[in-house]
């Protein structure tokens, strides 16, 4: 028989506390315990079913600095090769970083639309650096060292944002700002020079 699969927990909006709050590190006894082996499952499958590429524990009320990332093909499927590549999107398996701390690589920057699973249904253009680096420990306590460009970049430095008390509205240019239904429609398919060109930023 199957075990069950990891039930799916409901993520926090906008104005809850949790979400504005600096998040405390994961205690060493916690990790690789089984009540943290069910709370990172029930993370992933949470982010999984959003559908989303990172949730950080915040979101579903935990105030721990720890957060899952993770891009599938399926995710990708309605960007455009030369979109995929713009954004530097590539697909990679799902990873669970603990108390990570975060380094800008260099000074280039870009800027691309972002959601949020706490801001639903929403999106804006965001600046963020194109490579960063992050050393945390991973699900069972051993040290964990990424280095990453493009879009994973772009993840991990939304995710290490919330476990500052920061969303993405924060960093936003606020001129971009626009339901998701609406920035599909106006701006897809479109280079962000353009997009940015539209908007006037």
């Amino acid at each position: 028989m199957e075990p069950p699969l990891p039930s799916v927990l409901p993520i926090v909006q906008a104005g809850a506390p949790v979400l504005r709050a600096p998040a405390a590190e994961v205690p060493p006894e916690l990790i690789g315990t089984p009540e943290f082996r069910e709370l990172t499952e029930r993370m992933i499958a949470t982010m999984r079913a959003a559908p989303g590429v990172g949730l950080a524990a915040p979101q579903i009320g935990v105030p721990l600095r720890l957060f899952v990332l993770e891009d599938r093909e399926e995710l990708m499927a309605t960007l455009s090769a030369g979109e995929r590549r713009e954004r530097g999107r590539e697909p990679f398996d799902v990873q669970i970083v603990v108390n990570p701390v975060l380094r800008l690589v260099g000074e280039a920057r870009a800027t691309y639309f972002e959601g949020c699973l706490s801001v639903e249904g929403y999106a804006a253009l965001v600046e963020r650096g194109l490579e960063v680096e992050v050393a945390g420990l991973d699900d069972t306590g051993a040290p964990l060292f990424i280095r990453a460009q493009g879009w994973k970049a772009r993840i991990l430095q939304h995710e290490h944002d919330h476990l500052n008390g920061t969303l993405y509205v924060d960093r936003m240019l606020t001129r971009s700002f626009a339901t998701v239904e609406q920035a599909k429609a106006l701006f897809a398919g479109k280079p962000i020079a353009e997009v940015r060109r539209i908007l006037g930023v």
